[in-house]
């Protein structure tokens, strides 16, 4: 369950890097946070921001 949740905290970390990213760039910036259901108590986390950032979390 460790790795579980050290998952669910690289998923946020990277959310508020891409965060400051954004504060810091000169022009126009988007973040899109999307979550999908998966089989065996699990979420997939995709992050938009030019690229894509994927992560599965345990729930």
């Amino acid at each position: 369950m460790q790795a579980d949740h050290k998952t669910a905290e690289l998923a946020k970390k990277k959310l508020l890097e891409l965060f400051d990213d954004v504060l810091s760039h000169d022009g126009f910036g988007e973040i899109r946070v999307e979550t999908k259901i998966l089989k065996r108590q699990q979420k997939e986390v995709i992050l938009h921001c030019g690229k894509q950032y994927r992560f599965v979390v345990d729930v």
